[in-house]
């Protein structure tokens, strides 16, 4: 009977992993195959597209790129535009969610559950209530056509914070930080210099979040940005494909996407090392 219920219990084993192994290559496939159709759309041109879906590339790649950059978009223009503010948003938001995080972990003051929860709260407001009220304000400031509004508010992000504060339960325990204050060290010396390295898993995660974030924002940009030569990658997209029926080329507007999409697995490439671990700790309290 002891032998039976081993066999039995190393069937059973082998039949979920089987399963998680067919789920897991699913969805990877489910993940993977837009990104394929991408890419083979811009090898194509406007009338095979048209066609409908081929899973062999096209012979139209050069052509597409030839034209994409010889056409009255300022392509390199956005591409400078897009990468600018999603690295400065990125920077903001992870430096000053996880000080903001920092001092409502370590810190015993009034009113500190009632400012926690306050954050909170603001996670449940839509960016589109506020967004004429945020436009009637930039235009007071002689601030439309600037990057300002698009990069000065990452600072207040209470989702990165959020996930900050629930690592620093999980992964920074309050002993360092009363053995750091005991040697002498200064709280921005503390923060910046122990802090820091310790968060830098969950810093990467939240890094790629804000950047790729920042990097598809539409609705702002498209409200502050008028000029050509400020405007980002999505903008110029949807220039594209709002173009009228004669002059609309969908090889190209499928190789503005495939160029804009470049630079975001450049980032996650960099950063992916540290994905893993910062969701696992992350998410887990201690």
């Amino acid at each position: 009977m002891d032998e039976y219920n081993r066999t039995g219990k190393g069937v059973g084993i082998h039949a979920r992993r089987a399963i998680a192994y067919i789920v897991l290559i699913l969805v990877t496939f489910m993940c993977l195959f837009w990104f394929y159709v991408l890419f083979i759309n811009a090898t194509r041109g406007h009338a095979q597209i048209q066609m409908g879906f081929s899973a062999i590339p096209g012979d139209q790649f050069f052509h597409n790129w030839t034209k994409l950059m010889n056409s009255t978009q300022p392509v390199w223009h956005g591409l400078f535009n897009s990468v600018f503010i999603a690295v400065c948003t990125a920077i903001l938001t992870t430096y000053f969610s996880t000080m903001t995080a920092y001092a409502i972990h370590v810190y015993n003051f009034k009113l500190k559950n009632v400012m926690f929860t306050f954050i909170l709260m603001i996670m449940m407001i839509p960016t589109q209530v506020t967004a004429l009220g945020f436009y009637r304000l930039m235009m007071d400031w002689n601030l439309i056509d600037s990057f300002i509004p698009l990069i000065v508010p990452a600072i207040a992000s209470p989702v990165t914070f959020f996930y900050m504060k629930q690592y620093m339960e999980s992964s920074l325990p309050l002993e360092i930080i009363e053995a750091s204050r005991i040697d002498g060290s200064g709280e921005f010396h503390t923060f910046n210099r122990m802090v820091l390295p310790i968060m830098k898993p969950a810093i990467a995660v939240q890094a790629i979040f804000a950047f790729v974030s920042s990097w598809n924002n539409f609705f702002i940009p498209a409200l502050i940005l008028t000029k050509d030569q400020k405007k980002t990658l999505p903008i110029l997209i949807a220039l594209l494909r709002q173009a009228d029926f004669l002059k609309k080329d969908m090889g190209q507007v499928y190789m503005m996407i495939a160029f804009s999409i470049f630079p975001v697995i450049v980032v996650y490439l960099i950063l992916s090392k540290h994905i893993v671990q910062g969701v696992a700790l992350g998410s887990v309290k201690g």
